[in-house]
């Protein structure tokens, strides 16, 4: 599995990426507005040139936020490398903390980030209905049928 930065692939390449999966580049969180075509990452591309994992993250004293992740092929260690790769920069770079947040519907990033080391640190309740002012397009429900209200910031102390 090879990963590059998000540098050494071609914008278009990322926006189309994201406008697929998300709908737009655009993020809405608790954190702020995200344009995550815009922002450091990394991918891995298959061998048909297509990228089937990114993950995007910004630093801000001495905290790395993960803004986004994706991984079109699950069970592949895809996901766990991404992550593995920003902790990686973010211990480089001297961050003591490694963050991100995501909304109350989405289980299967609750459990895989706490596999991965990552605990709860706080709720933001009604956030999403805050962040729909800015995106209309996110859903009112969300995987298993759960309705989207809250978003679970996840961290990590990195030593």
């Amino acid at each position: 599995m090879k990963i590059y930065t998000t540098d050494d692939l071609p914008k278009n390449k990322i926006i189309d990426f994201f406008k697929l999966h998300w709908g737009s580049s655009e993020m809405v969180i608790s954190s702020g507005v995200y344009d995550c075509s815009k922002l450091d990452g990394f991918a891995v591309v298959n061998g048909e040139d297509e990228i089937i994992g990114l993950i995007t993250y910004i630093m801000k004293d001495n905290e790395c936020e993960i803004i986004s992740l994706d991984s079109i092929e699950e069970g592949k260690g895809i996901g766990t490398s991404l992550v593995q790769e920003v902790e990686k920069l973010a211990l480089k770079e001297k961050c003591k903390l490694l963050k991100l947040v995501t909304t109350n519907d989405n289980l299967q990033a609750l459990k895989f980030y706490q596999k991965r080391g990552f605990i709860l640190s706080r709720i933001f309740l009604n956030a999403v209905e805050k962040a729909r002012k800015i995106k209309p397009e996110i859903p009112l429900m969300g995987n298993d049928g759960i309705p989207i209200r809250d978003e679970i910031e996840l961290i990590k102390i990195l030593n």
